[in-house]
């Protein structure tokens, strides 16, 4: 069974209506033993950095996401926001986060060579394979993925980035290290390609 963790997020239902479209059995809880016996755990939704780390302490599945999913090796997918707080801290809130994973979360700048630059990115971006990964198999480089994203991730270690992209800078799109993997954009609205890297994360062995 796959875990889609409820924080009192948005878009948790469309994770799971991917998932069985691909015909992968799932289940949104905040119960932490259901998220304990899983077999993958996905953290997706939309929202800020500070109140998505509100939810889940006061959930109280801080330490069952570090310790019990993430350290113990189970699978682990972030989306979109679940990329973002599995980092040190955001610059969104101030927040501090995870630490699942070494590294900051920074906003767009506001302007690139005096011009505006348009914050959030709304829409579709092409993300280059920076790393050959499991999770791409069957998706071709530079291919478009859906975003809507306001901030980025910024890994302490570059060597775990394996997407990239480019909005005004350019900017870590996805990651992985060992069990964990996760994707600035949308795998559930990126049509075919989101749809088969999720499949991908669902049937990978770890």
């Amino acid at each position: 069974m796959i875990a889609i963790v409820d924080y009192k997020a948005g878009n948790l239902t469309s994770v799971q209506r991917a998932l069985e479209f691909l015909g992968h059995k799932s289940e949104i809880t905040d119960r932490a033993e259901r998220i304990v016996a899983a077999d993958r755990v996905i953290l997706p939704g939309v929202g800020a950095a500070g109140a998505t780390m509100e939810n889940l302490h006061a959930l109280g599945l801080v330490e069952v996401l570090r310790n019990d999913v993430a350290r113990a090796g189970t699978p682990f997918l972030g989306i979109c926001i679940g990329i973002q707080v599995l980092f040190d801290r955001s610059e969104e809130d101030s927040a501090e986060c995870l630490g699942i994973v070494a590294g900051r979360v920074a906003r767009y700048p506001r302007s690139i060579d005096g011009r505006p630059l348009k914050v959030p990115q709304i829409g579709w971006n092409r993300v280059r394979q920076t790393k050959p990964h499991r999770v791409f198999a069957g998706v071709p480089d530079n291919t478009h993925f859906y975003f809507v994203n306001s901030f980025y991730p910024i890994p302490d270690d570059p060597s775990i980035a394996i997407g990239a992209c480019d909005y005004g800078v350019p900017f870590t799109a996805a990651v992985a290290r060992d069990n964990v993997i996760a994707t600035q954009f949308h795998l559930e609205k990126s049509g075919a390609a989101g749809l088969k890297l999720l499949d991908n994360f669902c049937r990978m062995s770890f």
